[in-house]
């Protein structure tokens, strides 16, 4: 009898979707600036900037002005970035860090990833990672025309993403 080998469905196949680098700085003026400089050296990107969506006097904040920075990175550079970030992290990430799909972490200095010196001009900054996960197929809930859900069994799960993440090395705890 032939035995007929179960091949795995491309369609299930787990991608890096995107790497979106947060840093919350909380005040505008030269601190973001130096932030922007950080950011354009370290990704050659520009990054997008982020405003305050209400005054909070306790903290010297005012409705629309500029408190943070935020790049989205797609492709073979987020893989790159990511697998520099995770080395910061000493590739050991929490359980609580992991959502279906998705997982975040924090580096607390920019200088400490990989090939990055410090610069006195313009100081140390910590980050935000958010990385996301897909599936092919994601595309019909975000497409304009024909919009459906994506099926419960074509969603990833915490498991799932677990996986994903001990194929790269990386420990969850």
């Amino acid at each position: 009898m032939l035995e007929l080998k179960e091949k795995e469905n491309p369609m299930r196949e787990i991608i890096l979707e995107k790497v979106v680098i947060n840093l919350g700085i909380g005040q505008s003026g030269d601190r973001i600036q130096n932030g922007i400089k950080m950011l354009e050296k370290l990704l050659n990107r520009k990054p997008a900037t982020t405003i305050a969506k209400k005054t909070i006097k306790n903290f010297g904040i005012r409705k629309k002005e500029t408190i943070g920075l935020k790049v989205t990175l797609r492709g073979e550079e987020a893989r790159d970035f990511l697998m520099k970030a995770l080395q910061v992290k000493e590739m050991k990430l929490s359980k609580k860090s992991i959502n279906a799909g998705n997982f975040s972490f924090g580096i607390q200095e920019h200088i400490d990833l990989p090939g990055v010196d410090y610069d006195p001009d313009i100081g140390i900054f910590g980050m935000d990672v958010c990385v996301s996960l897909k599936r092919r197929g994601y595309r019909v809930a975000e497409r304009r025309i024909a919009r459906a859900k994506v099926g419960s069994k074509h969603r990833i799960t915490k498991e799932e993403t677990i996986r994903w993440l001990e194929s790269l090395g990386v420990t969850v705890e």
